[in-house]
């Protein structure tokens, strides 16, 4: 559909079209975000949302926590805050982040509203319409969006079983150097990636880091699930190699409750100023009271038990899932993750995820399509499938439904040499189609 049209059909159904922001015309809900409304129905086995088992969770302990903070120092909880965050709390921060090998002071910490918003504050401060991000490939569904929202050009690292590939980083930044397209920063997810679900090697991280020095290119290491590996060990995070290149971001929400809306970025001073001013400009603080929640949570549970208790069911899904896939979907191929919620799937050759959806979602089983992690048309022939939420059970039975799906669209594209794609705007989901580059 031509701009002229789409503007004519716009003004129709919104009379304030042509006041919107350039940016604002290149914003889309995401994949992951259309199914919900599907998804959540009961009768559905999700596959499809990252959502940590909330039930889990010392709900009882919780609830008289709250109580008890709220009766003891309700002014402040429910006070203002300052737009870094409260001191107690990236104090309590510093000591999580050790296991992974960080080394960091208070004042170098910023809260934020979940990680999602230290990614746009970052964007804020550093990205200009048309500004170059390298991202791996796959990537983060989220960060696409807010990179999309801020008119950068993404451009795509491969990354295969041990994360993202130095020497393919390497090229692309030389190819982008040569085209005087200077790079602003790499995001990437070395530790349990979504959605690839790998860890980026012992070996490799320091070799990225390298690369990204010398090239004078920031880094952004987004950790969610960094303390989530099923064996119990935590990887070295790329900040603690090189502190001054690497800006990186945390999150409660997989390792605590995502209900909080508390995550946080570690960078320079000088950067952590800045991203304050940004805070400040679109919150003027982050949530008092998740903080402080998250503080005493912190102070008076034992919340490294609470994560091996999240890492023994995770890896007790992980099993479930991996175990109906040999069951069910041979056909496929997989990765094996070692923690955190998503295992990345390859469907037979001529079958596009996103034209089968529909199809997925009528027999009661979702999952994200691959293209939902691409910002250049790749991903129709994977998907990813989380294991995080689903009982064992309703896993089982959701892989069982999903591989009639797989093997009904199959025996069309033997028929017809072409899956049907007809369904791809069936079933109230439709966005834009997307090849992969992974070998995962």
């Amino acid at each position: 559909m031509s701009h002229a049209l789409s503007s004519v059909q716009g003004t129709r159904l919104d009379p304030w079209f042509d006041h919107y922001a350039d940016r604002a015309l290149g914003m889309k809900q995401s994949e992951t975000r259309s199914l919900f409304a599907v998804a959540n129905r009961p009768e559905v086995v999700s596959l499809a949302g990252g959502m940590p088992f909330i039930q889990g969770l010392p709900l009882d302990f919780l609830a008289d926590m709250t109580a008890k903070l709220i009766r003891e120092r309700g002014a402040a909880v429910l006070q203002y805050g300052g737009g870094q965050g409260e001191e107690e709390l990236r104090e309590m921060i510093v000591e999580v982040m050790k296991p992974e090998g960080i080394n960091a002071h208070p004042d170098d910490i910023m809260i934020t509203t979940g990680s999602q918003q230290a990614l746009d504050n970052i964007c804020k401060i550093f990205i200009n319409p048309g500004d170059v991000i390298v991202a791996e490939a796959p990537s983060y569904v989220g960060a696409l969006g807010v990179f999309r929202s801020y008119q950068a050009n993404v451009v795509h690292v491969p990354i295969d079983e041990n994360g993202l590939i130095p020497e393919s980083l390497e090229e692309t930044l030389n190819q982008l150097e040569a085209e005087g397209r200077p790079v602003k920063f790499l995001y990437t997810v070395p530790n349990f990636h979504n959605p690839g679900g790998v860890c980026m090697s012992d070996e490799r991280r320091p070799q990225v880091v390298e690369i990204c020095r010398r090239h004078h290119v920031l880094v952004l290491e987004d950790n969610p699930y960094g303390m989530l590996g099923f064996d119990g060990e935590t990887m070295t995070c790329l900040q603690s190699l090189d502190p001054e290149t690497v800006l990186y971001l945390g999150s409660f929400s997989k390792t605590f409750a995502p209900g909080y809306r508390v995550g946080w970025t570690l960078a320079p001073h000088a950067v952590i100023q800045r991203l304050t001013l940004a805070n400040e400009a679109a919150v003027l603080s982050p949530t008092k009271m998740g903080q402080l929640s998250i503080s005493e949570y912190l102070r008076t549970y034992d919340w490294m038990a609470q994560i091996g208790e999240y890492r023994s069911m995770y890896r007790e899904r992980r099993d479930a899932m991996l175990a109906a896939l040999d069951t069910y979907m041979p056909q496929c191929s997989w990765n094996v993750p070692n923690g955190g919620f998503y295992t990345w799937v390859k469907l037979p050759d001529g079958l596009d995820a996103k034209a089968m959806l529909p199809r997925a979602t009528r027999n009661l089983v979702a999952y994200v399509s691959g293209t939902a992690f691409y910002a250049d048309n790749q991903g129709e022939d994977h998907m990813r499938l989380s294991f995080c939420y689903p009982t064992p059970e309703n896993i089982t039975e959701g892989i069982r439904r999903l591989s009639e799906v797989v093997k009904a669209e199959a025996e069309l594209v033997d028929m017809f040499g072409v899956q049907n794609r007809f369904h791809a705007t069936q079933g109230g989901v439709h966005s834009d189609a997307a090849p992969n580059v992974t070998s995962l």
